[in-house]
């Protein structure tokens, strides 16, 4: 049950970062690099997440002379599974114009994302 609560978190975060994406208002930092460079470099946003996830994930792995953290790589393929995901399936379904509309579709971003949070790291797996 631990696994499905820790899955259902990921992608409940993801689609919080999709709205803020979405929202065109603007994302964490991290986000925002990672939008920057499917902007500017191409490929997608949770493909980017998961090659400089595994890179930052390596990195430490080497600094530290261990074996890279499982978890970590698997944390940073659903997430970069589920940005990509939503992202597709909002494009059809949200796209706000107005201010307004992004203002909403920021703040759902936001809770969605804190809410996302929570639930997969209450898990306490990752």
């Amino acid at each position: 049950m631990k696994y499905v609560f820790y899955v259902l978190g990921i992608l409940i975060l993801t689609l919080g970062i999709a709205f803020t994406i979405q929202s065109d208002l603007g994302v964490s930092p991290f986000d925002a690099f990672l939008v920057g460079l499917a902007v500017h470099a191409g490929l997608t946003v949770g493909s980017w997440e998961v090659m400089i996830a595994l890179l930052l994930i390596g990195c430490n792995s080497f600094l530290k002379r261990q074996r890279p953290e499982v978890s970590g790589m698997l944390t940073a393929f659903i997430t970069g599974i589920g940005i990509d995901m939503w992202l597709f399936l909002l494009h059809f379904f949200v796209t706000p114009e107005q201010w307004y509309s992004k203002a909403i579709c920021f703040g759902i971003g936001l809770v969605v994302t804190g809410l996302g949070t929570a639930t997969y790291l209450y898990t306490n797996f990752a």
